[in-house]
């Protein structure tokens, strides 16, 4: 895996695998949205293989500990994506915005991701490459003052 570019917040000697570089365990509940056949299948796999489990979609109907967001420039408006997939994430859960990247078909402007984010209520935290051809970026609800 590389680092990303200009910097990132990836790590030298991150984990390898990338499911361990997104920080999913076995037992967790990871809910996917917006899988298409362009998605990664060997991270989906990596992803399954960590949690000892399937993800779960849409239709779960209780809480998941964080969301796998694939999304890409043709899909619509990302405000909206983010907002909708808030809807089982457990406080405190994160959501992971997969985007195709840069040079790549429907590659989504970091700047769109930077302006998205806190109108969704979210904060941009990472940005790691996880596959050869897909840029996850963590986004966490801001923490709110006591």
């Amino acid at each position: 895996m590389s680092s990303t570019a200009g910097g990132g917040s990836t790590q030298t000697g991150a984990p390898a695998d990338p499911a361990a570089r997104l920080g999913f365990k076995a037992g967790m509940v990871i809910q996917e949205l917006g899988w298409d056949n362009d998605a990664d299948d060997e991270l989906r796999v990596a992803i399954e293989n960590a949690l000892d489990a399937d993800m779960v979609d849409g239709d779960y109907g209780n809480v998941v500990d964080a969301v796998l967001l694939w999304w890409r420039q043709d899909d619509g408006d990302l405000v909206d994506g983010l907002v909708d997939s808030l809807t089982d994430l457990v406080g405190g859960g994160s959501i992971w915005l997969m985007t195709p990247k840069v040079g790549r078909p429907n590659a989504v402007d970091a700047s769109d991701i930077a302006e998205a984010a806190p109108i969704a209520g979210l904060a941009q935290t990472t940005t790691a490459s996880v596959s050869k051809d897909w840029a996850a970026t963590r986004l966490v609800a801001p923490k709110t003052p006591a």
